[in-house]
């Protein structure tokens, strides 16, 4: 390891020579970086391009500089590279509400309100018109000895709200059987419909939720409940982000992804990447793919809908590798970079070093360099 800088006792020559005065050198500040999910592709590609100032001093003059500093540690671990986007916080789907009850509607829901299944999500002429989970509509009138999948699904919700017991009515099964007879009469009877025993069109909606978040409230109270029509548009309670992502980069991100969620509040929460659309859209002059990531974390996203957020999304990692803050490196003739380490008796010496994967979140870099250890002490500047 080349000492660059001279020993405290030599600059002091133990008080026998006159110290010359330094001009304070200039420390190279890295400049915030958004790393593209194209330009983390490879680590090399990054140290070549350097995103730092240019501007160096001669070595000495860097190592003998005047101004405020202080220490932070080399460390040894996993670096992972990270690029900022843009997202929008909501929620996990986009359900019309399509009538078939005839009449008046008599009932409508708030915009933002909650609707778990088995409960009313409207009612026409005074009749709840309630939720149960399932992909198939209700298309038909359901009664005792009708099969398939939509009789399937009341049989799985009847269970589910506890009408029957797993014993007592299979939800496997795609038969209406007397035992879903006995179980949707007591559901009827509970939510306010007369208890006939075959369900209808008029008196149920099937939407692929246990609970949906009322976004949109198309209908009037008072007018007119046609079949066919779309009353509400909802979604589901889970929360969800979603991100707009430059086609060129769709390879650069893949489902399990780890990211991190930067809230309007400020807070910070974990997430991971659900799913990576294979159709690119053009928005605003350029293709992008929809990016849809789950927080972690439900709870710390509270309730705004449609929320900015800022998405760290972690695109390539390094295992093993050493770290210095960022802040620490040095520029130097030529493209190069060192960080200037101190050891246990306060002796500065300059190392040169080659940079690889820059994590812009946490503001630290993959270093290299002769003779550079986990445990080591380099100068960062003061703030």
């Amino acid at each position: 390891m080349a000492v660059i800088a001279n020993s405290a006792a030599e600059r002091n020559g133990a008080g026998k020579q006159r110290m010359r005065p330094h001009r304070p050198r200039r420390r190279v500040r890295a400049a915030a970086i958004v790393v593209s999910l194209v330009a983390v592709g490879g680590a090399a590609g990054i140290a070549a391009t350097g995103p730092f100032d240019a501007r160096t001093k001669d070595d000495a003059a860097i190592a003998s500089a005047a101004s405020a500093t202080s220490l932070a540690q080399v460390t040894r671990g996993t670096l992972s590279a990270r690029t900022q986007q843009n997202g929008a916080l909501g929620y996990v789907g986009d359900h019309p509400v399509i009538n078939n009850a005839g009449g008046t509607v008599t009932q409508l829901p708030a915009a933002g309100e909650a609707i778990g299944q088995g409960k009313a999500l409207y009612r026409v002429n005074g009749k709840p018109v309630i939720l149960l989970k399932g992909s198939v509509p209700l298309y038909r009138d359901l009664s005792r000895g009708t099969e398939g999948a939509d009789v399937q699904q009341l049989n799985i919700a009847l269970v589910a709200l506890g009408y029957a017991t797993k014993d007592e009515l299979d939800p496997a099964s795609d038969y209406f059987s007397q035992a879903t007879r006995r179980a949707l009469i007591e559901l009827q009877d509970h939510v306010g419909l007369k208890g006939t025993g075959q369900l209808t069109p008029a008196e149920a909606v099937f939407l692929p939720v246990d609970e949906l978040r009322v976004t949109k409230v198309e209908g009037t109270v008072g007018g007119a409940a046609g079949p066919g029509a779309v009353l509400l548009r909802a979604s589901s309670t889970k929360r969800q982000v979603t991100v707009a992502l430059n086609a060129s980069r769709q390879a650069s991100v893949k489902a399990g992804d780890k990211v991190l969620i930067t809230l309007p509040n400020g807070k910070s929460t974990e997430g991971v990447v659900s799913s990576v659309g294979k159709v690119a859209t053009k928005t605003d002059q350029s293709m992008t793919v929809e990016v849809l990531i789950e927080p972690l974390d439900a709870k710390v996203t509270g309730e705004l809908d449609q929320a900015p957020v800022q998405v760290a999304i972690v695109s390539e990692t390094a295992n093993d590798v050493l770290s210095v803050p960022v802040a620490s490196l040095l520029a130097r003739a030529g493209g190069r970079y060192a960080v200037e380490v101190v050891d246990e008796s306060g002796r500065h010496t300059l190392v040169p070093v080659t940079t690889g994967l820059f994590d812009d979140s946490a503001g630290t870099v993959q270093v290299t360099g002769e003779g550079l250890r986990a445990g080591q002490n380099v100068v960062v500047p003061g703030s």
